[in-house]
């Protein structure tokens, strides 16, 4: 069965200095825009906190992502360590990490899922960071219609990742956490308006 998937999801990837611009970004962010936010932190050796951390700067519900959980708008869902996340008829789907060494590539997993397996607009956001996990997805997100956004670099505590990014070729937007928030709330209302 086809599960209605029709509204944006939004993707956050980060490491290193990423909790930063996960704060600024949700402080901007309406709760009732219709959209996920899906933080995909690419830590890999221990648990998350963001969970417990990020409550306290939104309003929507934050939830650690488990196998099967439905995906809903107006939540913040974050991913667990030591896992790769998917998408599949309207779920998240969590597998064994594929890299277990060396830098892990779980927001590209992640992206290349979405562009694959959502319906809906597709948002990827890359902020503050170490390595280039990501890039190498964004030219995909932006071939079936979906936006790409880096943070500006001058904002990032670490600006390896959204300097990678750039590198692609695939950026739509280069912007300050509070900047992105606002990008976010105009494509979603401009998604809502042609729904």
């Amino acid at each position: 069965m086809r599960v209605a998937k029709n509204f944006p999801v939004v993707c956050v990837g980060g490491s290193a200095g990423g909790l930063d611009a996960y704060i600024r970004l949700l402080r901007q962010l309406p709760v009732d825009m219709g959209v996920a936010i899906v933080i995909v932190n690419h830590v890999r050796t221990f648990a998350t906190q963001l969970h417990v951390i990020l409550p306290v700067y939104t309003e929507m519900p934050v939830e650690l992502i488990t196998d099967r959980l439905r995906i809903e708008p107006n939540h913040v869902f974050i991913i667990p360590e030591q896992r790769d996340l998917h998408v599949l008829d309207g779920e998240f789907r969590l597998k064994p990490i594929s890299k277990p060494r060396g830098w892990p590539d779980v927001i590209t997993v992640f992206l290349r899922s979405l562009t694959a397996y959502w319906d809906g607009k597709i948002i990827a956001v890359i902020v503050s960071g170490y390595d280039g996990d990501g890039a190498a997805a964004l030219c995909g997100i932006k071939e079936v219609g979906g936006i790409t956004i880096a943070q500006k670099l001058d904002t990032a505590r670490q600006p390896d990742m959204p300097e990678s990014a750039i590198a692609s070729g695939c950026i739509d937007f280069i912007l300050s956490p509070e900047d992105i928030a606002h990008e976010i709330e105009r494509i979603a209302h401009a998604v809502s308006k042609d729904a």
